[in-house]
C-alpha cells in the first residue's frame, strides 16, 4: 500500500515523530544534572533545526556532537539567565510585600526586565546552536531577535508554556509531555526561526570569500561565525 511506502507522507510524519520522541528523551536525561541544562537545550535546538530543514541527521550522534561543542558556553549562559531570573523573582516578592511608596513602579520595572530575560532565554540556545559568538554577543543577538520577531516570540512563549500547563493540570497528558514536551516546542520554534536564521546565514556568507569562510570553520563545527551578526540585526534595510 502506497501510504506505507517509506517516502509516503504518513511514514515521513511517523519518522519525524519518532525523531522528536528520541530527542525529547535525550534532552530530559541530559538535563537531569541541572548544571547541564544549557548544553542540553542547545543540542536539542541544533537537532530540531536540522529536522525542520530536512537535513539528513542521526539524532543521538548529532545531539551529543552539539552538546560537546557548546557545553561551556551553554552552561555559562544557562547559569547567567537562571541567576537573573532568581534575583528578579526574589526582588519581586520582597518589593511586593514591602509596601513602599514606589513599589508599583519598581515592580513594573522588574516585570519588564523579567520579560526581556525570558525573551532572551527563548532565543539564546537556538542562537548558540547555530552561530559561533561570545557569550555577550549570543545574549545580545538573542534579545535583538526576540524583539524583531515579537509576534513569533509570543507564539513561542505560548507553545513552551502549554506542556507545563498540561503537566500540572491534566494528569492523563503527563506521558505525552514526557515524550514530546521539550522537543515539539523546540521544533515549532525552529520552524518560526528558520527563515530569520537562513537570511542571517546567507547575509553573512555572502560577505565572505571562500577562503575566509574556510578559516572560520573549526573542524566539524557547522555554526556560522560571528559578531557581524550584531550589525546585520541592526541593519534597518534588513528589518
Amino acid at each position: 500500500m502506497k501510504f506505507l511506502d517509506i517516502d509516503s507522507p504518513l511514514m515521513q510524519a511517523m519518522s519525524k515523530m519518532a525523531d522528536l520522541m528520541i530527542l525529547n528523551l535525550l534532552t530530559l536525561v541530559c538535563c537531569l544534572p541541572i548544571i547541564t541544562i544549557g548544553a542540553s537545550l542547545t543540542a536539542m535546538h541544533y537537532m530540531t533545526l536540522k529536522i525542520v530543514r530536512n537535513e539528513e541527521c542521526y539524532i543521538a550522534r548529532g545531539f551529543f556532537k552539539s552538546f560537546k561543542e557548546n557545553f561551556k558556553q551553554g552552561t555559562l549562559i544557562w547559569l547567567i539567565l537562571l541567576v537573573l531570573l532568581i534575583i528578579l523573582t526574589v526582588d519581586f516578592f520582597i518589593i511586593n510585600s514591602s509596601g513602599t511608596e514606589f513599589n508599583a513602579i519598581l515592580m513594573g520595572l522588574i516585570t519588564v526586565i523579567a520579560i526581556l530575560v525570558i525573551f532572551t532565554t527563548l532565543y539564546a540556545f537556538p542562537v548558540l546552536a547555530r552561530f559561533r559568538n561570545t557569550i555577550r554577543g549570543t545574549l545580545k543577538n538573542a534579545l535583538l531577535m526576540s524583539i524583531m520577531q515579537f509576534p513569533k516570540t509570543v507564539i513561542m512563549i505560548v507553545v513552551n508554556l502549554l506542556p507545563v500547563i498540561l503537566f500540572l493540570f491534566i494528569y492523563p497528558a503527563i506521558p505525552i509531555v514526557l515524550l514530546f514536551g521539550l522537543s515539539v516546542p523546540a521544533w515549532v520554534s525552529a520552524k518560526l526561526n528558520n527563515k530569520l536564521f537562513k537570511t542571517l546565514e546567507d547575509k553573512f556568507l555572502e560577505s565572505q570569500t571562500a577562503s575566509e569562510t574556510e578559516i572560520e570553520k573549526d573542524g566539524d563545527d557547522e555554526r556560522i561565525f560571528k559578531d557581524e551578526l550584531d550589525n546585520s540585526l541592526q541593519d534597518k534595510s534588513f528589518q
